[in-house]
């Protein structure tokens, strides 16, 4: 599952996205606006093909980096020497390379719905020399994380739990697979995106805040129509008590790239934008839309290609819990 980091909602980013869609069982992140519509959606339908958004995937986990250092460190001192970590929705592998590397005595499994996806996490830890202690289950995470060889002592899910219908069922599942005194660490939820000021220049001011709107309608229909949908309050925590852990802390990372940005983050900046307009164009009005393609015309001085006021400023909230011993 990919992560999308879409948004404050699917923002899947991160790892990965979710089951089945869950691009990639996870991520992300989205978020990136979380898990938010693109390419081929824009007739309404929700299902997403994680690896398919590969590319973005890997984009936008890469340029997330800093705040993910952030939340591993973090992790790290919380749990110092993890045994096994799991990565569930892992996606294309960016954060499971980041805790091998935070976590050098640790073995990682990257869990995902998407084989195209676990292909290319195998095909990163050759790349990156980590490839003796890292190995991959595709699951969907409704399921659980798959055959573990022992429980594992720090799960990470980023992004990819909205992304199963019954997320209760799958915090169970995630519960089940840690060890005593394990350590769930669940990323869901912080604020959406932004790369604009409130005024551009160019329409009405406030586009990004439409465009949340909109995807905000958006991923409540994705999660009714996920298989075995079951409506459930947003409160990780109390989520995490239900099913037998201890809620220990939250905390939330921000990601700050202040303009003029680097052309990696302006090339995000225009695949996200993308995204949204081809996923979204249905419930935009004529003028918001119009603002969008001057937005992402290479052509027009007013888009994102050239102006100088592009950035990157985005929240991800972690929580935890420990499974007693």
């Amino acid at each position: 599952m990919a992560q999308d980091h879409d948004h404050h909602h699917d923002g899947c980013s991160g790892s990965g996205h979710g089951p089945a869609h869950q691009r990639g069982a996870a991520h992300d992140h989205r978020h990136h606006q979380g898990s938010a519509p693109g390419h081929g959606h824009g007739d309404g339908h929700t299902h997403m093909d994680f690896a398919q958004m590969l590319p973005m995937l890997v984009q936008e986990a890469e340029l997330f980096t800093p705040a993910y250092v952030q939340a591993a460190e973090w992790l790290r001192g919380r749990r110092p020497d993890p045994g096994l970590i799991v990565d569930a929705g892992s996606g294309p592998g960016v954060i499971s390379g980041l805790l091998a590397e935070k976590f050098p005595g640790a073995r990682v499994v990257a869990v995902d719905s998407a084989e195209p996806l676990l292909a290319e996490a195998r095909a990163r830890a050759g790349r990156l020399g980590f490839a003796d202690r890292f190995s991959t289950i595709e699951a969907e995470l409704s399921e659980g994380v798959g055959d573990l060889e022992y429980p594992a002592d720090l799960l990470w899910a980023s992004r990819s739990l909205h992304h199963v219908g019954d997320q209760r069922a799958a915090l169970t599942g995630f519960a089940r697979s840690l060890a005593p005194g394990g350590t769930l660490a669940l990323l869901e939820g912080g604020l959406p995106t932004r790369f604009l000021p409130r005024d551009t220049g160019i329409g009405r001011p406030g586009l990004e805040a439409r465009i949340d709107a909109v995807h905000d309608e958006w991923f409540t229909r994705m999660r009714t129509e996920l298989p075995g949908s079951v409506a459930e309050t947003e409160d990780w925590p109390a989520l995490l008590t239900a099913v037998g852990l201890r809620h220990t802390a939250t905390r939330t990372f921000l990601l700050d790239l202040p303009a003029p940005v680097s052309d990696e983050a302006r090339s995000f900046v225009v695949t996200a934008l993308t995204r949204r307009r081809e996923g979204l164009a249905e419930a935009l009005d004529a003028e918001d839309l119009a603002t969008l393609d001057r937005l992402l015309d290479p052509d027009d001085k007013a888009s994102v290609h050239h102006r100088p006021d592009v950035f990157v400023l985005t929240a991800m909230t972690v929580y935890v819990g420990v499974k007693p011993e």
